[in-house]
């Protein structure tokens, strides 16, 4: 690992040392540029504003103007950390203040600040607010992989026009007892495969029950919602060969969180049943629109979303720091 910076030019301020007001006017910018994307941030700036008051969220803020003294931010970044890995959960610079330099200062400190952590040896994140994500240079980009991405959106309005497809397995709502199953089947599906280089949860069914946790009981994609989420069982009724889970990220505008299948599977119709089973619920459920993000070297799957409605709203990126 290259030496730590010890000084920089744009000063900081730990995020533990400040009060949620100070992030205010900077989380309603926030918020109204998630909005753009039809997607409640408030749910989320909540978690920033409760862990701040604990003075338990670890991260930085950039002062506006420059100035420590200053009493509102231009940007901040906060990050965690967890059986050796790390994740910057969030990053978001004003648009007054949006350059490559002050996004890149907040990067920096939060790496720098993670790899101090005794065990970290990884650091991921998807920061989908970053501005050129996939043109710019990147702090410690000796140690980075970075991988496209793409947020996709989907109208709702005719999707009962879809026509089902008919694989040999039992579909069935999602229950909780199914987690077990899940992990094993995500892992299965993930092997070798490209997002589980970009999050390490896929490679192992531990790894992959984590994963369904954080979907299910945090805020981060959304309101889980288990009534457009769906599992298929295959004949014999042992394990899982399917899923495909939904949220609701506001009002009126679903998410899904995760498609996948078994390789024994593919090529079936079988994640095509799925999903179509998923966005014919949100569409019951009075959502209008469905949103979805997917790696764009996945072009298999892309290619299903696009028939199936979805076109692409936002590229972002991926980025992996792994010391090697």
């Amino acid at each position: 690992m290259a030496a730590l910076s010890e000084q920089r030019q744009t000063p900081l301020i730990d995020l533990r040392e400040l009060q949620p007001a100070y992030l205010a006017s900077l989380l309603a910018e926030e918020a109204s540029e998630w909005s753009s994307l039809d997607w409640d941030f408030e749910p989320s700036a909540d978690l920033v504003r409760r862990f701040m008051s604990m003075k338990a969220l670890c991260g930085f803020a950039l002062p506006a103007g420059g100035r420590a003294s200053s009493n509102a931010a231009a940007g901040y970044s906060y990050y965690v950390s967890d059986e050796g890995k790390g994740l910057i959960g969030g990053l978001y610079v004003a648009r007054a203040y949006r350059t490559e330099e002050n996004e890149n200062a907040l990067i920096e400190a939060v790496l720098e600040s993670l790899w101090r952590i005794p065990g970290i040896r990884r650091v991921e994140a998807q920061l989908v607010m970053l501005d050129s994500p996939l043109e710019r240079f990147v702090p410690y980009s000796q140690y980075l992989r970075s991988h496209a991405r793409k947020f996709l959106e989907a109208p709702l309005a005719h999707v009962a026009e879809l026509p089902p497809r008919h694989p040999a397995v039992t579909i069935a709502p999602w229950t909780e007892n199914r987690q077990s199953d899940a992990g094993r089947l995500i892992a299965a599906a993930y092997s070798g495969h490209v997002d589980s280089e970009i999050n390490d949860q896929y490679r192992s069914p531990g790894g992959a029950r984590r994963f369904l946790a954080n979907i299910v009981q945090y805020p981060g994609c959304g309101s889980f919602f288990g009534s457009a989420s769906f599992v298929a069982i295959p004949q014999g009724g042992q394990g899982l060969c399917g899923l495909s889970l939904a949220s609701t990220v506001s009002e009126g505008i679903g998410h899904i969180t995760q498609v996948c299948v078994a390789p024994s599977h593919r090529d079936t119709g079988l994640g095509y049943e799925l999903l179509r089973r998923s966005l014919v619920a949100l569409a019951a459920h009075g959502c209008r629109k469905v949103t979805l993000t997917v790696t764009a070297s996945n072009t298999g799957a892309i290619r299903l979303y696009e028939r199936m409605g979805f076109t692409n709203r936002r590229d972002f990126a991926a980025y992996v720091w792994e010391a090697r």
